[in-house]
């Protein structure tokens, strides 16, 4: 009897791990869909997807502008096009496969995923945003234009 109980054991803890990495799993499949329609759906042609309005209204560059086709650029292997695109864009794409990874083996060791950061992290990430915003509109900073 001593084996069955070791067995059904282990078929308990493999149960667990794959309950416990389920939502993970979900994430990662909705991010890989997403990026595969991009990769598919080519950006840069007109017409696919909308305009950003900020762009639209106001002929100011924001943040995200140029995400789609970083993503895109990102998806075919060319590097040095989606830095040239977005660059903020492919530091999160790297920075949340990272996250990703993190978020799996914890959740896999039945540890909850800890994001601690505080008011210096979030205002320094606010601000490399802002600088790269600004920097992005003015004329020496037509490199960083999409």
């Amino acid at each position: 009897m001593r084996g069955v109980n070791a067995d059904s054991q282990r078929v308990m803890t493999h149960t667990a791990v794959l309950g416990r990495v389920a939502v993970p799993a979900g994430v990662l499949a909705a991010v890989a869909g997403a990026f595969a329609y991009v990769g598919a759906v080519d950006p840069n042609e007109p017409g696919h997807y909308p305009v950003c309005p900020l762009l639209r209204y106001t002929g100011l560059y924001c943040p995200g502008c140029g995400g789609l086709r970083s993503a895109h650029a990102f998806v075919h292997g060319d590097l040095l096009t989606a830095l040239q695109a977005n660059a903020p864009a492919v530091l999160g794409y790297l920075g949340l496969a990272v996250l990703w990874t993190v978020w799996v083996v914890r959740s896999a060791r039945g540890r909850p995923l800890r994001i601690d950061l505080g008011p210096v992290h979030l205002w320094t990430l606010g601000t490399l945003l802002l600088v790269f915003t600004v920097v992005r509109n003015l004329p020496f900073g037509g490199w960083l234009h999409p």
